[in-house]
């Protein structure tokens, strides 16, 4: 039995209210990510993880220690990481001569792997290296996926779903203008994925609405896809399954379109349109003559009834 796996008493508040927070909750924690350097890491590739990493903050954790692990052939070390750091996203940098400048980038389900895709690093620039203001520390970027690749192929498509959430930040309710700091482009062309960060500069337009200037902030990778680990559609089913207590009640007769536009539907009983009050009109009176034979097709009815 492995030692993280046996269920631990604690013995102060302090442990209690640690083991609290790791305890299943309807609304998951913000995903934390780990990010591991292989043992031949070389300094590109120890450069991109503290980048990374930089954008991650407060919600990374940055191993500086060499792991000498592969992961696509044995992920149970990763999985022992997750477990003690308590992460759900993990990227893994190696460099050797088969696969220079290599970023495994993954997920985790239950502290098992569930996605895992590897990048080939081809060209790279640090945000040292751009010499301009940067975005302070925990802001919410902006994502922007540019390709049709990214909604033609699978392995993209999922790389897709993996970078929305290995970057997207933490869930808010409300969001306002001062707010939007940075974009994060990805960009997929000619089998090659284009990866840009933005700094978003608002700008005096002469109304109400800023115009909208984009910086260039770093870091700035070209990479492209080499080795994929992706999960069966039904173990991907089960990870995307929501509780039934988070799960909106139906209500009846109200329908929404997808933008969210509220329709309703109201059950009458069928109208006598003869009943119907009208405006009236001299010109749509009836004429003696005609209420005489009505008069008389009502006295017929009744002494055939009778």
């Amino acid at each position: 039995m492995d030692a993280l796996d046996r269920v631990v008493k604690p013995k102060t508040k302090r442990a209690k209210r640690f083991l609290e927070k790791r305890e299943p909750k309807l609304s998951e924690n913000i995903k934390n990510a780990m990010l591991i350097k292989g043992g031949n890491a070389n300094s590109a590739v120890t450069q991109v993880l503290k980048d990374v990493y930089a954008l991650k903050k407060p919600y990374g954790v940055l191993y500086k220690k060499k792991n000498i692990t592969r992961p696509f052939e044995d992920q149970t070390s990763l999985e022992f990481f997750s477990k003690k750091s308590d992460c759900s996203l993990f990227m893994f940098g190696s460099h050797n001569k088969k696969r220079p400048n290599n970023l495994v980038i993954g997920r985790m389900y239950d502290y098992h792997v569930l996605d895992m895709i590897e990048l080939g690093i081809e060209k790279f620039v640090s945000l040292k290296d751009i010499k301009n203001s940067k975005c302070p520390e925990g802001t919410k970027p902006m994502l922007i996926f540019a390709g049709n690749d990214f909604d033609v192929t699978e392995d993209y498509r999922r790389l897709k779903s993996l970078l929305i959430d290995f970057f997207r930040g933490p869930t808010v309710s409300n969001i306002r203008l001062a707010g939007l700091e940075y974009v994060l482009h990805f960009t997929a062309l000619n089998g090659k994925i284009y990866f840009r960060s933005y700094k978003l500069l608002l700008k005096k337009s002469g109304c109400r609405t800023p115009r909208i200037e984009l910086e260039e902030m770093g870091p700035s990778l070209d990479l492209v896809l080499r080795r994929t680990h992706l999960a069966s559609d039904d173990l991907y089913k089960l990870s995307m399954k929501m509780p039934k207590a988070l799960k909106p009640k139906k209500k009846k007769n109200i329908s929404q379109d997808t933008f969210g536009t509220t329709y309703g539907r109201i059950h009458m009983q069928k109208q006598d349109l003869s009943k119907l009050q009208t405006r009236k009109m001299k010109g749509l009176k009836k004429r003696p003559v005609e209420r005489i034979a009505e008069d008389q097709e009502r006295k017929s009815k009744r002494m055939k009834k009778n």
